[in-house]
């Protein structure tokens, strides 16, 4: 599927000298008047209350309403995504406490399955928006000049869907002698599972593809670890997808509402955040007097880049879990995907900032 552009910074081939660039839009307005000086945040969970504690920390007074949005039974944080996390709230001790998940039994494809390290935590996304609740804020003083939406409805935009994948969820046992710290995914003829262990005695199955009952027949891994089905879910989608305008001249969207990544490469909850730690960058500069149109391309360009790596990696997955008509459709449909991603990144230009320590600053002038 190719290299991706955003990792390749290359020059476009012009040297002919030019007069000097105009002040970007508002850079002489008084910080108080300018877009991003106060932000109303639309919506709930982690990417809102991450835009609230950084924009907070960076100076600029919020407020909030709430969105809605479908919170999902369980979230399987990574280490990786944990330490992110503590990051930006500034808690190293968050969620030491927990259970933890430390292997993670893989059975994919013709493969042999393994047994793998794999640290993480499990939580419910109530967990998630008890622990970080934003601090107190003192609101903005005028009208919000930005907003930031990770929930609908949405400013603009509909909702770009690569793939079709049926997905319900169910609480189960576990029988006593399987391991708690062990998560386990296992692909079948049509579709695959991924078993979290939750407490105990119990767990969350995701059933992706076909029906709990259909999948669960397959399975020679995963289904005799459990001991009865619970309650199943109504059918929900866990295709990738995002939305096709993610920023305006007065708004910005993200989260998992804007952008959702395929629950079978673990990274959902930790891409939210880092879409909530590029909006309040983005944010904190146009109220400093940053370029706004570049600040707003330099945002959607970096997460269809991230989408277009997302929709690659997953199709690695898919490529190997079988070669049934299920797996081939989702295959063809992440192909397409990943070819209108790599369509609008070509008319982008080339990113102009890079993140450091929560700040965007100017490629070549990070200290």
């Amino acid at each position: 599927m190719g290299t991706d552009p955003r990792h390749h910074h290359v020059g476009h081939g012009h040297h002919a000298v030019s007069a000097p660039a105009p002040a970007p839009a508002g850079a002489g307005a008084p910080v108080a008047n300018r877009p991003g000086a106060s932000v109303a945040i639309h919506g709930a969970g982690i990417a809102a209350n991450c835009c609230a504690h950084l924009l907070a920390r960076a100076g600029v007074a919020a407020v909030r309403t709430a969105g809605e949005r479908t919170p999902v039974p369980a979230i399987l944080l990574s280490d990786a995504a944990l330490a992110l996390t503590r990051s930006v709230f500034e808690r190293p001790d968050l969620f030491a406490d927990r259970p933890r998940i430390t292997h993670r039994l893989v059975a994919w494809g013709a493969a042999e399955p393994v047994q793998l390290p794999h640290g993480a935590i499990v939580l419910s996304e109530g967990d998630l928006d008890a622990a970080l609740a934003p601090p107190p804020a003192p609101g903005a003083t005028a009208a919000p000049g930005m907003s930031i939406h990770t929930a609908p409805p949405f400013p603009a935009g509909e909702i770009r869907r690569f793939g079709s994948r049926s997905t319900a969820a169910a609480q189960v046992g576990l029988r006593r002698d399987a391991d708690r710290s062990v998560c386990g995914i296992e692909a079948v003829e049509a579709g695959w599972l991924f078993l979290i262990p939750s407490g105990e005695s119990t767990a969350w199955l995701l059933c992706v593809g076909a029906s709990a009952q259909t999948l669960l027949g397959q399975s020679r891994h995963i289904a005799p670890r459990i001991d009865g089905v619970g309650r199943i879910s109504s059918a929900f989608e866990t295709s990738p997808r995002m939305l096709t305008s993610l920023a305006g001249p007065d708004w910005l969207a993200c989260g998992s509402a804007a952008v959702a990544f395929d629950p079978i490469c673990g990274d959902g909850t930790a891409q939210a955040v880092r879409e909530a730690i590029l909006a309040s960058a983005v944010i904190a500069a146009m109220r400093d007097g940053g370029d706004q149109a570049a600040l707003r391309i330099h945002f959607e360009s970096m997460i269809l880049a991230a989408m277009r790596r997302h929709l690659r990696l997953c199709a690695q997955f898919y490529a190997s879990g079988g070669d049934g008509e299920w797996w081939r459709a989702q295959l063809a449909d992440l192909a397409e995907g990943f070819d209108w991603c790599t369509a609008r990144l070509a008319k982008m230009p080339e990113p102009r900032y890079e993140l450091h320590d929560f700040r965007l600053v100017a490629r070549g002038e990070a200290s």
